[in-house]
């Protein structure tokens, strides 16, 4: 029997087969939909931090903005350009497993000490700048951590679907069809078994 993505074996192996099969499909849904059920309650936490992080940067930009516009007007542009440090940050970003899934954690950004000291205003722009880079940092590690938890969801959801709407059913029929043929066979075999041990009646003879 074939033509639904699998071919099974004839008689009564084949109804074993499909059996332990409709097993496998079963226990294998009960897994997504617990895994989905998980992902879901988690993807809350996740959102939750990806706002966060996404409102501590707009914040942190703005108060780097306003304080970088402030040195420019008492130092100049050569000011803040000597107030920068003189190699770019370093930015390392552990990973981490959530259900299985491997998403960004909680980042680490290295700043380098800038090229010299001018002034309190100086300090303070470069104070809001680097807690700017890092809010930046943070709020990028938790938007792909949501991103990534988001596409094993739909993921997930989709092979739940595939096994409880399509693999299940045509299991299920399969085993129907198979168990049935079977149970007429038998019915047949055991007709024939009566017929074949009937006495006969001897012949009339008038």
């Amino acid at each position: 029997m074939s033509g639904r993505g699998f071919t099974v074996p004839p008689g009564r192996a084949g109804r074993l087969w499909l059996t332990r099969r409709l097993q496998v499909a079963r226990r294998g849904a009960d897994l997504l939909d617990r895994k989905l059920r998980i992902l879901q309650a988690e993807l809350g936490r996740f959102r939750e931090a990806s706002a966060l992080t996404a409102a501590e940067w707009d914040r942190c930009c703005a108060d780097a903005e306003r304080w970088l516009l402030r040195a420019s007007m008492l130092g100049g542009q050569r000011a803040v350009r000597l107030a920068a440090a003189s190699q770019p940050a370093t930015v390392t970003i552990p990973y981490t497993v959530t259900i299985g899934v491997r998403h960004p954690a909680s980042p680490d950004c290295a700043i380098p000490a800038p090229l010299t000291w001018d002034g309190p205003a100086l300090t303070r722009t470069r104070q809001a700048h680097v807690a700017a880079l890092q809010a930046a940092v943070r709020h990028a590690a938790a938007a792909e951590a949501l991103r990534v938890i988001e596409a094993e969801a739909l993921a997930t959801r989709y092979r739940l679907r595939a096994i409880e709407d399509r693999w299940i059913p045509r299991l299920e029929q399969a085993l129907a069809e198979v168990t049935l043929a079977l149970e007429e066979q038998e019915l047949a075999d055991a007709a024939r078994l009566r017929l074949a041990v009937r006495p006969r009646r001897p012949p009339d003879r008038g």
